[in-house]
């Protein structure tokens, strides 16, 4: 799927740190909701999961009804057009894996139809995100093609994060983190990797975030060190989390709203279902 880097950035905007990165420790019932408040407008909340699986993609006329009645469609971020803040400056995997590692980096690479050139200069935690999906990755993840029938019926595109925003969050680690991380994925088997994924996605059918919480700290949490963990799940969850609410409650201001974003950010007690009822909405499960 990839010819460059910059198409692989293009691509990465399915994934949304879908395997590695959605863990949320308390759990909220039901994955699409609606939020009232009298001085707002409607927001529909839609938990994803970033995938192109069947299963997933068939959406419910409840949710095609909701995302018809909006005027604004967002997601978590959009495309971006600059996408050199994806690869290392100064560094080359080359120099910084085994000969054994970067056999395995290689083959992943083809695997996810990726320039084995292109791979040598991507951050490790990008292709730690990338390597630990068990499908080559396509655009054609729910999320994207919820933005693609929103974009049918004419509504305006908004992301909730810039794509620096978005990404620039793993920035914050050091390179022997990424590394690590990369590692940890090297180490785990197809097998494991299908297994963890089919479990993920039975919880997301039954909407069972609670499964979902638990199963994503069962695979992610115990791939990485605690301290590194915690830290990354602060990082990418409850500080975005907070911020995302700001932005979507000021949205909804002056426009009716329909929110995609990983199923991991709506619970928790800084997620934007706790979020979004202290701002004053109530908060109704969909089916």
């Amino acid at each position: 799927m990839f010819s460059n880097v910059k198409t692989t950035a293009k691509q990465l905007f399915a994934i949304a740190f879908f395997a590695l990165f959605s863990l949320n420790g308390h759990a909220a019932s039901g994955l699409f909701w609606k939020a009232e408040a009298p001085d707002k407008n409607t927001i529909y909340v839609f938990g994803t999961i970033h995938t192109d699986d069947n299963r997933v993609t068939e959406f419910s006329p409840t949710v095609i009804h909701a995302l018809k009645s909006v005027d604004v469609f967002m997601m978590e971020t959009k495309e971006a057009q600059d996408t050199k803040f994806l690869s290392m400056a100064n560094n080359n995997l080359k120099d910084m894996l085994t000969e054994n590692e970067l056999n395995q980096v290689y083959a992943l690479a083809d695997f996810h139809v990726m320039h084995r050139n292109a791979v040598h200069n991507m951050k490790p935690w990008l292709l730690a995100a990338i390597f630990d999906s068990p499908r080559p990755l396509t655009p054609f993840a729910q999320d994207n093609l919820l933005m693609t029938k929103a974009e049918d019926l004419g509504k305006e595109v908004r992301g909730l994060e810039s794509a620096v925003e978005h990404f620039g969050v793993m920035d914050s680690l050091q390179l022997d983190e990424q590394l690590l991380m990369l590692r940890a994925v090297l180490k785990r088997t197809d097998e494991e990797k299908l297994k963890d994924y089919e479990r993920l996605i039975k919880a997301y059918l039954a909407g069972d975030s609670a499964k979902l919480a638990a199963l994503d700290d069962k695979i992610t949490g115990g791939m990485l060190p605690p301290e590194l963990w915690q830290r990354m799940r602060v990082k990418l969850l409850d500080e975005r989390n907070v911020l995302m609410t700001e932005r979507i409650v000021a949205a909804a201001q002056d426009k009716r709203l329909f929110v995609a974003v990983g199923a991991s950010h709506l619970a928790g007690k800084t997620g934007l279902i706790a979020g979004l009822k202290r701002a004053g909405f109530k908060l109704s499960p969909m089916k």
